[in-house]
C-alpha cells in the first residue's frame, strides 16, 4: 500500500492575528532597514535603494518558504527530522572548511552563494535542533508516559553536535538561543525538573571556564566587559552601546521623523540595519512607534503561546515551545543589548533586521506555528 502526503495549506485556518502582528513587524523592519541605509548610500553615489531591495527579496523567499512549512501536516515531519538534522550539521561543518566557509565580524558563520548573497546555517540549525529534540520528548508521551532520564539524554545529544560546531565558528549568540530553546523543551516535556536546573547550573560553570580557557575571543571578552563597565572599550564596544543608547534616547517620546534621525543618517552606530535596527526605531518613531513594536512582539508571543496551549499532540506543543523560546530570547536580548540591558552578542531582531539567513529561518519558524494550529483545529 502507498502512502500519498496530501499537501493541504488551509489559508483561511490560520491564525490571523499572528500573522498580522509579523505583518506589522515585517513593514515597520522594511522602513527602518531602508531609513538605517538610504541617506549614506546616496552620499557615497550608490543605489540608496539597494538594501531595501535585497531586504524585500528576502522576505518574498521567506514567505514562500513559510507557506511551504504549512503545506504538509507537521506530524509527518517527524518521518524527515533525520534528514533535517543531517543536513543541519553537514552545513554547519561546511563552514568550517577552507574555501567555502567566510569570517564576518570575527565568525566564521557564513557560506557565500552567486550574486552577492551569504548563507548562516546556525539560524536553520535552530530549527533542526528544536524539531529533533521535540520528536524524541514526544515519544513518551506517545507511549503514556513521562520522558525518561534516557529520552532526555538522547535530545540533549540531537543539540550537543551543532552546538559545539557553532561554538567553534564561535558565534555566542546563536548559542545562547539554542540553549533557550534546549531548556524550554524539556522544561515543558514533562521530565524531572534536576535536569532544567542541571542545565542552568552547567550553562554558569561553562560560560566560566569557557572565558577562563580562551574558547571566547578577545573582541567577545571586550563586549562583556562593555556591557559591566561602558567605558572598558571606548574605540569598539564600548563606542557601539554608547551611541546606541544616545540614538534611541534622542528620539523622545514622537521621534524626529522618518529618515529624519541625525545619528541614524550620520551612521554613528555600527550595524544599525542589522543587528541595531531597534535604535532606528527609537530616534525616528520615538517611544510611540518602539512602543508599537513592542505591542506587535506582544501580541504574537501571546498568539504563540496560546497554539501551543491548545494543540494534545506533543510534538506540536514542544515545537511551539521551542519556537516561542527562541523568538523570546532573541528579542530580549537584541532589544536589550541596544540599551545596555543585555551584552552585545550579535543577534538580529526577529522579522526586523536585515539578513536573508535570519530572515528565511524566522518565517519558517512562523510556518511551523501555523501548521501547528491549522492541524490542531
Amino acid at each position: 500500500m502507498k502512502t500519498r502526503i496530501q499537501l493541504r495549506s488551509n489559508v483561511g485556518d490560520f491564525d490571523h492575528w499572528l500573522s498580522l502582528s509579523v505583518i506589522a513587524l515585517l513593514g515597520v523592519g522594511t522602513m527602518l532597514v531602508y531609513a538605517a541605509t538610504k541617506s549614506w548610500f546616496a552620499a557615497q553615489h550608490l543605489d540608496p535603494q539597494y538594501y531595501l531591495k535585497r531586504h524585500i527579496l528576502n522576505i518574498i523567499i521567506g514567505s514562500v518558504l513559510a507557506y511551504g512549512t504549512t503545506l504538509i501536516d507537521y506530524r509527518l515531519l517527524r518521518a524527515y527530522t533525520p534528514i533535517l538534522w543531517g543536513l543541519g550539521v553537514l552545513s554547519l561543518v561546511a563552514v568550517l572548511v577552507p574555501g567555502v566557509g567566510s569570517t564576518v565580524n570575527g565568525a566564521r558563520s557564513w557560506i557565500a552563494l552567486p550574486g552577492g548573497f551569504q548563507l548562516q546555517p546556525a539560524e536553520l540549525a535552530k530549527i533542526s535542533v528544536i524539531i529533533g529534540m521535540s520528536m524524541l520528548l514526544a515519544e513518551g508521551s506517545d507511549r503514556g508516559s513521562e520522558p525518561g532520564d534516557v529520552d532526555v539524554l538522547r535530545a540533549l545529544a540531537i543539540a550537543a553536535l551543532p552546538m559545539l560546531l557553532i561554538i567553534i565558528q564561535p558565534d555566542l549568540g546563536e548559542v545562547l538561543i539554542i540553549s533557550a530553546a534546549v531548556i524550554s523543551i524539556i522544561a515543558v516535556s514533562g521530565a524531572r525538573s534536576r535536569w532544567v536546573v542541571g542545565l542552568l547550573l552547567l550553562g554558569v560553570l561553562g560560560s566560566a571556564v569557557a572565558v577562563k580557557s580562551g574558547v571566547i575571543h578577545q573582541y567577545q571578552l571586550k563586549r562583556l566587559q562593555s556591557f559591566v563597565d561602558p567605558t572598558a572599550d571606548p574605540q569598539q564596544s564600548g563606542y557601539q552601546l554608547r551611541q546606541s543608547r544616545i540614538t534611541i534616547g534622542s528620539g523622545g517620546v514622537v521621534g524626529k521623523g522618518l529618515f529624519n534621525g541625525p545619528q541614524t543618517n550620520g551612521r554613528f552606530v555600527p550595524e544599525q540595519q542589522t543587528d541595531f535596527i531597534f535604535t532606528v526605531a527609537g530616534e525616528e518613531l520615538g517611544f510611540l512607534g518602539s512602543g508599537f513594536i513592542l505591542l506587535c512582539f506582544g501580541l504574537f508571543f501571546f498568539r504563540a503561546f496560546m497554539i501551543a496551549r491548545r494543540t494534545n499532540d506533543a510534538f506540536g506543543r514542544l515545537v511551539c515551545v521551542g519556537v516561542i523560546a527562541w523568538f523570546a530570547f532573541q528579542t530580549f536580548e537584541n532589544i536589550g543589548m541596544t540599551m545596555g540591558l543585555m551584552p552585545m552578542t550579535g543577534v538580529p531582531l526577529p522579522f526586523m533586521s536585515y539578513g536573508g539567513s535570519s530572515m528565511f529561518a524566522n518565517l519558517v519558524g512562523l510556518g511551523l506555528l501555523q501548521n501547528v494550529h491549522v492541524r490542531s483545529r
